[in-house]
C-alpha cells in the first residue's frame, strides 16, 4: 500500500468497479447509472447501501462482505484515499462492492427517487460552526429523501458528541422513527460484527480514548423538515484534524 497519490489515481482508471466523471460532463448528460445502478452497474436486483463520505472504503468492503445480498457503493471525493478500499475489493473478488468520487452535495445528480435503501454516515465532520454543512442537516436530509425509499435506513457512527446529539434531536424535532442509539457502542449491548467494523479514523478516536456514539432511524418523508432549536455542547477536541497518511 505503498504507492504515491499520482500511481492511485491511474489505478483508479482502470478499475472497472470505480467511477470518476467531470461535473461538466455530469450537466451536459444525465448519468448513465442513474436510475440502473443495480442493473447497469451490479448485474442484478439488489438493494443499494451508500457510504457517504467512506474514506478509505473499509466500511464498504467489510459491510459487502457481511450482506452478498446488497450492493454497496462507497462515495467520497478523496481518490488516494478511496484507492484503498476500492483494490481490497478487487483483490476479494468482492462483486457488490463500487466506488463513486464526487462531491456528496452532487448525490442527486447519480441517484433516482427511491433508488438507495440505506445509507451510513461513518464519522463525518461534525461542522460544529456551520449547520448546512452537518451530514445530517434538513439540507442533506433533504437531498437523502430524493433519492432514499419511503423509511429507508440512515446509519450514523461517530466520535463526536456534538454531531451525535445534534442527530438525536433532529431525529426527535421531525418524529423520524428511531431504531437504535447509544452514545458508547463499545460499552452497549448494541455492538456485534457489523458495528465493531473500524475505520482507519475510528482507530485513531479510540486509541484517544474516546467513546463512538451509534445511532440509527427511518426516513420518513411525509412532512417538511425542521432544524432543531437547540445548543448543545461543542466537542473538546478538533474532530475534523483528519490529514493522516493517505
Amino acid at each position: 500500500m505503498g504507492k504515491n497519490k499520482l500511481s492511485k489515481f491511474a489505478d483508479l482508471n482502470t478499475y472497472e468497479h470505480v467511477v470518476q466523471i467531470t461535473y461538466k460532463k455530469l450537466l451536459a448528460e444525465e448519468f448513465k447509472y442513474k436510475g440502473k445502478w443495480s442493473e447497469a452497474f451490479f448485474g442484478n436486483s439488489n438493494p443499494i447501501v451508500l457510504e457517504l463520505g467512506c474514506g478509505k472504503g473499509e466500511y464498504t468492503v467489510k459491510l459487502a462482505s457481511h450482506f452478498p445480498e446488497y450492493n454497496f457503493i462507497g462515495l467520497d471525493i478523496k481518490g488516494a484515499r478511496m484507492w484503498v478500499g476500492a483494490t481490497k475489493a478487487m483483490e476479494r473478488g468482492l462483486n457488490n462492492v463500487g466506488f463513486l468520487r464526487t462531491n456528496i452535495e452532487n448525490i442527486r445528480l447519480f441517484f433516482a427517487e427511491k433508488e438507495v435503501s440505506e445509507i451510513w454516515l461513518t464519522f463525518p465532520d461534525p461542522q460544529m460552526k456551520k449547520t448546512r454543512k452537518r451530514m445530517t442537516a434538513t439540507n442533506f436530509i433533504e437531498k437523502y429523501r430524493k433519492l432514499m425509499v419511503p423509511n429507508g435506513i440512515i446509519h450514523l457512527k461517530s466520535d463526536s458528541n456534538f454531531m451525535y446529539r445534534y442527530t438525536e434531536a433532529m431525529v426527535d424535532e421531525n418524529q423520524f422513527e428511531l431504531i437504535r442509539k447509544t452514545d458508547d457502542l463499545y460499552r452497549s449491548e448494541l455492538l456485534d460484527d457489523v458495528l465493531s467494523i473500524q475505520t482507519y479514523y475510528e482507530r485513531q478516536w479510540l486509541d484517544r480514548g474516546l467513546s463512538i456514539k451509534y445511532l440509527s432511524f427511518k426516513l420518513s418523508h411525509q412532512n417538511p423538515l425542521r432544524e432543531p432549536d437547540i445548543e448543545i455542547e461543542k466537542d473538546p477536541y478538533r474532530s475534523f484534524g483528519r490529514e493522516g497518511k493517505e
